[in-house]
Parts: structure tokens; sequence; C-alpha cells
């Protein structure tokens, strides 16, 4: 994939700390909608990149600002449920993770301001008719991942070599539509002989059947597309990987930072600090609809090298040199 650095603020980043500080004496109020667990650490790191990245601007959590912060834990109902506190809360602005929580913010409120992040195709699901002018009250930061499930196939064809056949994982309740990867996922599969199927689970039981299955196919591999489902039941999919010895590639980096052979993903802590930004204009003014949804093509490369040794796979040289990071 192209590599390009993140379209943020660049140009407009040193007029955004300079702007009129931030109120001192009327306390605003931000809700926040999680779509992983509170326990998560990459999580967790996403969030704090937002939080660290609003103190700079004057936001001092307790003095002008209080947030309202709900973690759904890839539950559909939890966020329907958290849906309606956020907005029961009043909030000034609405910062949201990920399309499903998303659609469920936007389908609940007309008028609060959303930001949102970890998007794939807002266009695509229905969220904004713009990435220029998204319109109405809300805008935020997505990942062009169109071509991103080529990439998937190719980098576990590379680090092991005999697989022939891809169970594609997918939760379609709390990721984006798997057709999104299709084309890509499709393209680089035939060019490498490789068959793809379609697996969709909703149960801890149906990723172990799924996994026992792959393990019973000669070159069987998986490729874990981007569901928050997927996030908050990581360590199953990865020890269920181990054991069964089925080498698979992961939509973010934390997989492969918790024993996950290979990770190629966005930075999606970028997305939480262009997002402060995003929530400091529209406190001091500016209308969300105005403010162009932001496209970052900047990925990882994560390798967890005592994976690939303990699935007696050697890593090729080219991988290693072009990975962001080995795990030894």
């Amino acid at each position: 994939m192209r590599r390009r650095e993140f379209i943020t603020l660049l140009g407009g980043a040193a007029a955004l700390t300079v702007d009129a500080q931030a109120p001192q004496n009327e306390k605003k109020r931000i809700g926040v909608l999680m779509s992983f667990a509170e326990t998560d650490a990459s999580a967790r790191a996403m969030f704090e990149g937002y939080r660290n990245a609003l103190a700079p601007l004057g936001w001092v959590e307790g003095k002008n600002l209080q947030t309202e912060v709900r973690w759904a834990a890839g539950n559909t109902d939890k966020i329907k449920a958290f849906t309606k506190e956020l907005i029961e809360f009043r909030p000034d602005a609405i910062l949201v993770q990920g399309t499903v929580s998303t659609s469920s913010v936007v389908h609940a409120t007309q008028n609060i301001p959303i930001v949102f992040v970890n998007l794939a195709d807002p266009i695509g699901s229905g969220l904004v008719t713009s990435l220029a002018h998204p319109g109405g009250y809300i805008t935020g930061f997505m990942t062009d991942l169109s071509q991103q499930g080529g990439k998937w196939v190719t980098l576990l064809k590379e680090i092991a070599p005999a697989t022939k056949q891809i169970a594609l994982l997918s939760n379609p309740e709390t990721g984006p539509s798997l057709q999104l990867f299709l084309p890509s996922i499709q393209t680089a599969a035939s060019s490498l002989a490789i068959e793809t199927s379609v697996a969709r689970v909703g149960s801890r039981e149906d990723i172990e059947r799924l996994i026992a299955a792959q393990a019973s196919v000669p070159g069987g591999g998986l490729v874990i597309t981007p569901a928050a489902f997927h996030t908050v039941n990581r360590e199953l999919i990865i020890g269920l990987t181990a054991r069964r010895r089925v080498p698979a590639v992961y939509y973010e980096r934390a997989f492969a930072d918790s024993g996950g052979l290979i990770a190629y993903a966005p930075n999606y802590v970028e997305h939480f600090v262009g997002a402060a930004l995003y929530i400091d204009r529209i406190l001091k003014g500016a209308k969300a609809g105005e403010l162009p949804v932001q496209i970052s093509t900047k990925f990882d490369l994560v390798i967890n090298l005592k994976t690939a040794n303990a699935l007696g796979l050697a890593v090729p040289q080219t991988l290693l040199v072009g990975a962001t990071e080995v795990i030894e």
C-alpha cells in the first residue's frame, strides 16, 4: 500500500495552539463512546493519546472540562444503552470510536457535534456524504482500508509460504462490512493461488470451532478482519492459533504485541490525537460539519518473531527489514 503521512492539520496545527484559550469559567462536557473494553491496554493507549493532546490546548479535567466515558467491550446492546446515556448527559460534543458505535450515536441525535475515530468507510456507511464537507454535525478521522485486505493476504503468504486456504474471520455486527476488504483480498488471493472463505463468528464457541477447523485444512491460515468483537476476544484468538498452530494475520498491532504472528494495521493513536484537536476547535466554536474528514494511510507492520519461531516459520529478511517493529 502507498504510504503517505497523516493528512491532518499540519499547516493549521500551529494555529490551533495559539487560538483563544480554553474557557476557564465555563465547564464543557464531552461524551466518549469506546467500542473496546476498558481493560484493553491498546484501547487505553488510544484514549490516553486523546487526553494527553487536550491538555496543552488548555482543557483540564475537573476545571473547565467534564468527560463521561463509556466502554462497550464490543457489545452491541451496551453500545445502544451507552449511546442513550451519553445523549442524556447533554454533552457539547461526543467522541466515538468505530463504525457501529458512530452509527448508533448519529441516529440518536441531530444536534450534538460528533467526532469519530477508527472508521474505515464513512461515506459507504452513510455517515457523511463528502469527506471535504461532511455537513451536519459530524466529522472525524478515517483510514483508507481499501487495499488493506490484499496486504493481509500477501503478508500471510510471505511469512507462511505453505498457506493455501484462508478463512476470513468476520463479525459484521461490531466491525465494518467485509465487502470493503473483499475486492483486494480476492485479487491478492487469486494471484497467489489461495482459496478464501468467509467465517462469521458471534461467540467464543464459534471462534473455537473455526480455528479448529482451519487447523485441519492443509495450508490453512486466518485473516482476522476488524471488529470490536475480535479485539475483546484477542487473547482467545491468539491462544487458539498458537495451540492449533494456525498462522494468522491481524488488523491491529495489539494482537502482535500480545503474541499474534503478524499485524498490519493503522496507527490508531494518531486518530485520537487528531480528534483532540477537532474537539478543541468545536468547543471554541467551530462547526463539526465544516471540518473535513481526515484520512490516514500510515500503517504499522509488526512481526512477533518469537511466535514465528514457535510455528516453525522462517521470516524472510525482506519482511524483517520492512517491519515497523519486530518483537523478540
